[in-house]
């Protein structure tokens, strides 16, 4: 303790902060927009360590847990690769009638709903039997290879819209029938990805057709079912911003059901003099732009889920043939998301429109080399720096207090505050003093808890590379890992005499600082 503050020594600072935060400037709830995840390759779902993940990813929320994953109507075996996965939930017999099959798509759902998660039920993609253009249907896309190679036969549209709304209309039901229709009305159905790139060979007005017959389907099944879209690319192009805004006018005028908005929104990562140079500033601007469209469109008032909300586009291109993605293992993603999250959140509050989720486009891919640069938020089990942000935000509660360079939040008997040390460039850097002021607390004695990522806490990259880096950890090393990978403190609670913490995060660092008091006496 000094001077009644505590003081978190890492070394020299280069740069100071001052942060006043207001217990009574408390304005709207706060909602849980990060607890959404997403990933390529359903697959993965129902293997060790996507299980093994999906039960951290349920245990650190105090919400259920929204998860959503491409290829959910995809034919083929159920055989996972990068990029590809299949349910191979609709054939057709030899006088093309349709055959329904729910045992992968089942495994799927069974393996969220089980951990009390729900799905984001991507509609997509498009079955081989129904595809006007079916050869060449399955891809086989590694790093490296040309990215345009995996949009084959599932990209296009149907050969009968009337097929493909028996389809969705199907599966809902199924889903009603096999997790009671009180669940299910809880889901989120977004019809497609991304459709105004070659995720989706048709025209503009064949996917508001694909869209409509989804849409209507949904309803059919399930009146009180959610569903929504288009989930387009970031809106600060020119294209995709027409896309979404024609998209909201066609539902508007057409009176589609529409319960929610999404869209995409990424960063732009470039490997500059032997670097990585992270670029945040794309992301936000399709924030800033998706936000703004839907405020001028019939719909203001909707639910917006940013369905891919990430630094760089390409989940499954590690390090090894994408060099800008080295950022990934260590502590340049997690304050990267604590950072643009944050901002994300301000962003919505001063456009006062209805931010429902910003969701990470990452989750774990089975069998591959640890920490080798894919965008995932583990490695063969082990829990990367960037899982202990949303463990993190899963330990704050209560309501927003607008601060600049900070997330605050507090309820009755606590206050949370998230800082962090974020740069642009991935490398070694001062670290920042910050010098906390706290007004107007109701409490008089309070326990200061504070949780950190860093080199040292809650980084398995750190302690994998101090290792050697082993491709093969033994058992003990292994047990290691997962001990680093948890989210940690740097010291014991203490007490704090006086409103004032100073804390010094070294480069790329984040804390959380979880003030708890009695209640006052009556």
């Amino acid at each position: 303790m000094v001077n009644g503050s505590l003081l978190v020594l890492a070394g020299i600072c280069a740069s100071a902060q001052t942060i006043t935060i207001d217990y009574t400037k408390q304005t709207h709830p706060q909602s849980h927009f990060w607890a959404y995840f997403g990933y390529d390759e359903p697959n993965f779902t129902y293997m060790r360590d996507g299980k093994k993940l999906l039960s951290e990813l349920a245990a650190l929320s105090p919400v259920p847990v929204y998860v959503r994953c491409h290829n959910l109507l995809t034919t083929g075996d159920g055989t996972p690769a990068l990029k590809w996965g299949s349910t191979n939930a609709y054939t057709e017999d030899a006088a093309g009638n349709p055959i329904y099959n729910w045992r992968i798509a089942d495994s799927i759902f069974d393996t969220y709903v089980h951990r009390g998660m729900k799905p984001l039920a991507e509609i997509g993609f498009m079955p081989e039997a129904l595809s006007v253009h079916p050869v060449p249907y399955r891809h086989h896309w590694h790093p490296g290879t040309t990215y345009d190679t995996i949009f084959t036969g599932w990209a296009y549209p149907p050969k009968s819209y009337e097929k493909w709304a028996a389809l969705v209309g199907e599966w809902v039901r199924h889903c009603v029938q096999r997790y009671g229709a009180k669940e299910v009305a809880t889901w989120r159905w977004e019809v497609w990805n991304e459709p105004d790139i070659p995720y989706w060979k048709g025209t503009e007005e064949e996917y508001f057709k694909l869209y409509d017959y989804a849409a209507f389907a949904v309803k059919k099944a399930l009146p009180e079912a959610q569903v929504g879209g288009p989930a387009t690319t970031g809106p600060r192009g020119r294209n995709s911003s027409r896309w979404l805004r024609e998209f909201l006018g066609h539902c508007a005028a057409a009176k589609v059901p529409l319960d929610f908005i999404s869209f995409h929104a990424k960063g732009s990562p470039k490997f500059i003099d032997g670097h990585v140079r992270m670029n945040m500033a794309p992301q936000l601007a399709d924030v800033t732009n998706g936000f703004a469209i839907v405020r001028a469109s019939a719909f203001s008032r909707l639910p917006i889920y940013i369905t891919e909300c990430d630094p760089e586009g390409c989940a499954a291109c590690g390090m090894t043939t994408n060099p800008e993605n080295a950022y990934r293992n260590g502590t340049m993603y997690s304050s990267y998301t604590a950072a643009s999250f944050a901002r994300i959140a301000a962003i919505a509050d001063s456009m006062q429109v209805n931010l429902a989720a910003a969701m990470s486009w990452a989750f774990e891919f089975e069998g591959q080399r640890y920490f080798d640069g894919f965008r995932d938020l583990a490695t063969n089990g082990i829990d990367k720096p960037v899982l202990n942000v949303f463990r993190m935000f899963g330990l704050m509660r209560g309501n927003r207090i607008p601060v600049d360079s900070a997330f605050v939040t507090a309820d009755a008997h606590a206050m949370y505050i998230l800082v962090w040390n974020y740069t642009d460039d991935d490398l070694p850097g001062p670290s920042k003093t910050m010098d906390i002021q706290l007004t107007d607390l109701p409490g008089k004695k309070i326990k200061l808890t504070q949780y950190r990522i860093d080199e040292a806490h809650s980084n398995s990259y750190e302690a994998w590379k101090k290792m050697g880096s082993p491709q093969n950890p033994t058992p003990h090393q292994y047990q290691t890992l997962e001990a680093a990978g948890l989210l940690q403190r740097p010291e014991p609670p203490k007490a704090l005499t006086t409103p004032h913490i100073t804390v010094s995060l070294p480069a790329h660092a984040v804390a959380l600082l979880k003030l708890e008091w009695a209640s006052a006496a009556p």
